[in-house]
Order: C-alpha cells, then sequence, then structure tokens
C-alpha cells in the first residue's frame, strides 16, 4: 500500500469515528434520560455546546492544520476522542453529561478541516474520493444507531462510550506509528482545479456555498438527531427494544451512505449544478411528507430524505475543494465546517423547542420550509464554464 493510499484509509475512518462519536449521545439519551431523572427534551439540550463546538472548533483546527501540522492534529484527533469517550462513561450528572459532550465535540471538530484537506491532498479524482469518504462518515453515523441499540440492550448505555473510545485510542496508536511527521513536507497533488466559472460570477459560487452550507446542516443535524426518537414514536409496532430501533435507523442511513458514493461519481462526469438541483429540490417535499406518515411509508420517506441530505454533503465538499488551492484549503474548509456545524449545534436546541412546542410534525414541517433555502442556493449556483 502507498502512503497516500495508507493516508485516505485513516482519513476514511477518522470520518467513521467522528459521525459515529457525535451521534452516540442521540440514541443513548432515551436511555439515559429517565436514569437521570429527566425526559428526552429535557436532557437532549446538553448535547447543545458538543455541538457548536464540533464546528466553532473547525476555525483553530484548519488553521493549525495548514500553519503546524496536519499530521499532528489527526493524532491528537484519534488519542483525544478515544479520551473523551471513554470518560463518557463515568459522568453521574447531567452536568457533567454535558461537560464531557463539549469535549467531544472539541476533538470531534478537528477532523472536517484537516482530516478533509489532508484527504483532498492525496487524491486523483476528487468527486470519488469524497464520496467513498462520505461513505465511511455515513456508516458511522448508520452503525452508531444500529451499535449504541445494541450495547445499550445488552451491556447499558455507559459500555456504549467506552467501548467506540477505546478503538479510537488504538487507531490512534496505529496511525501515529505508521503515518510519519515528513508526511506534511510530501509535494501535495494539485487536484483543485481551476475553477470553470469566469471570476465575475466567482462571488455567485460563494454566496451559494454560504447559504446552502448553513441551510444544509441544520437540516442535515435536525434530521440525524431526531430519527431514532422520530422511529420511536411513529413506528411503535416496531420498535419495542432499542436494539431493533438501532437497526431499522441503519438501515434508512445505508441509502444516504450509498448515495454519497453515486453522487461522488456523478460529480467527476456531470457538472455541479445539474447534480446540486435536484438533490435540493427533493429534500422539500419529501420533508412535508414524512411529517404526515408513520410505519412503512414514514420508513420510505426518510430513505429519500437521507439521500438527499446526505448527497449534499458530498456536493458541498466537492465544490470548495474544486474552487481552493492547498496551501488554503484547511483555512477554507476549517470556514466551511464552522458555519455548517455551528448551524447544526443551534439544531439540537431547535429540535428540542420544535418537538416540545408541537411534536415532530411541527419539527419535520419547518425543516421543510428551512429547505427552500437550499434550493435558493442551488438556483443561484452557476453553471462551469466548459473547458476549451
Amino acid at each position: 500500500m502507498t502512503q497516500s493510499k495508507q493516508i485516505i484509509m485513516y482519513m476514511n475512518v477518522g470520518h467513521f469515528i467522528d459521525h459515529y462519536a457525535m451521534l452516540i449521545f442521540t440514541v443513548a439519551v432515551i436511555v439515559i434520560a429517565p436514569k437521570f431523572g429527566l425526559t428526552y427534551g429535557e436532557l437532549l439540550p446538553y448535547a447543545t455546546p458538543g455541538f457548536i463546538a464540533f464546528g466553532a472548533g473547525a476555525l483553530v483546527s484548519g488553521w493549525l492544520g495548514d500553519k503546524w501540522s496536519r499530521r499532528n492534529m489527526m493524532a491528537i484527533f484519534f488519542v483525544g476522542m478515544g479520551l473523551t469517550l471513554s470518560c463518557m462513561s463515568f459522568v453521574q450528572t447531567p452536568l457533567q453529561l454535558g461537560a464531557v459532550l463539549l469535549c467531544i465535540g472539541v476533538m470531534a471538530s478537528i477532523y472536517h478541516p484537516v482530516g478533509t484537506s489532508m484527504l483532498v491532498s492525496h487524491v486523483d479524482k476528487l468527486g470519488k474520493e469524497l464520496g467513498i469518504n462520505g461513505m465511511w462518515g455515513n456508516f458511522g453515523v448508520a452503525s452508531s444507531a444500529l451499535v449504541t441499540g445494541f450495547i445499550n440492550e445488552y451491556f447499558g448505555w455507559r459500555a456504549a462510550f467506552l467501548v467506540p473510545g477505546i478503538i479510537s485510542l488504538v487507531i490512534g496508536f496505529l496511525f501515529i506509528y505508521q503515518v510519519p511527521r515528513s508526511v506534511d513536507k510530501l509535494l501535495k497533488k494539485s487536484v483543485a482545479v481551476t475553477a470553470r466559472v469566469p471570476k465575475s460570477v466567482m462571488i455567485w459560487v460563494m454566496v451559494s456555498l454560504f447559504i446552502t452550507i448553513i441551510a444544509s446542516s441544520i437540516t442535515f443535524n435536525s434530521v440525524t438527531v431526531a430519527l431514532p426518537k422520530i422511529f420511536q414514536e411513529r413506528l411503535t409496532s416496531l420498535t419495542s427494544h432499542t436494539a431493533i430501533l438501532g437497526l431499522i435507523v441503519f438501515v434508512v442511513y445505508l441509502f444516504g451512505a450509498l448515495a454519497q458514493y453515486v453522487i461522488g461519481h456523478l460529480l467527476d462526469k456531470h457538472s455541479l449544478k445539474n447534480v446540486f438541483l435536484p438533490l435540493a429540490i427533493g429534500i422539500v417535499p419529501a420533508l412535508f411528507l414524512a411529517s404526515t406518515l408513520t410505519d412503512y411509508g414514514l420508513i420510505m420517506s426518510s430513505i429519500v430524505i437521507v439521500i438527499a441530505v446526505f448527497g449534499q454533503v458530498t456536493v458541498n465538499d466537492t465544490m470548495l475543494g474544486k474552487y481552493t488551492v492547498d496551501e488554503w484549503r484547511g483555512r477554507a474548509y476549517s470556514i466551511r465546517f464552522f458555519l455548517g456545524f455551528t448551524a447544526a449545534g443551534l439544531s439540537v436546541g431547535l429540535v428540542s423547542v420544535l418537538y416540545n412546542a408541537g411534536g415532530f410534525d411541527l419539527m419535520l414541517k419547518s425543516i421543510a420550509a428551512l429547505s427552500l433555502l437550499t434550493v435558493l442556493g442551488a438556483v443561484i449556483f452557476p453553471r462551469e464554464k466548459k473547458s476549451a
């Protein structure tokens, strides 16, 4: 295995761990809340600082990756994630829980600006590799619900944090051993091709990206945070145990992972706008429809939703990868993920407020209305100019 392929492998595994870790609590909270004498709506907001740190920390992480060392930052990510997840298994109060979730968010904030930049610098086909990397992240999202549900059911919620913590530590030590410090000094491939739009309309790329990042990030996080609870409430005949609930969520998220792989290939063959616009349009009716459905109809509409929201992530990352040069890429991605994950962090509180005010019917319809901004971003995004 070449060093570039080895680095790509670790970045993919890191993406899996990052999303897996950030969503353990969204399933475990169903079990933890009654043990702390709280309701779902009361305990869920304790995760908000962690999700905000997930985005805010990206600004510092991306800068450190560019100025100091991407390799060392990724080593801190793997080891730090392992330590903080392990600490979660020892908390005794809601405040302690919130504090450790905050630390998990800080560690998790390293991956996207640093890991994505490191990945992009070692690939040949940008869309394909970002699509595959996205699949790994979504396998993390899907597996988090499945495995956490299983461990909750048979070993308790504390083990649901401890087991992945130990695994992350082991991977971190392997990364430190196998990836030398000198990797940062290697000549990186210039895969960020020159933007095929005139400079005079480049502003529209940035405006589109800004609008899309905020709107799609709130949509993405609202869906991934709320889906386990939505299924628990509306699939009553199918979700009598958290392990079964986790399995259903896992299957739904698999479609999102496969969608990112397909979207990645399409982005290498077609213009961004031609892929971007159908995804943006598709999410709105799917969310409205899901607000009225139960049982198998809800599952089918949820599959459409995750295909659209997960596919949009690959579109966003490809947009930025194509229009930035390597020496600025870490900082560019840090701004992208700062905006995205900070907005996503606020969505945890938004889900709680909307759920308490009108249940998931109100929450899904509100997110559908917000998703119209993503459609706007797709409409104003300029078409790429064909090369001569």
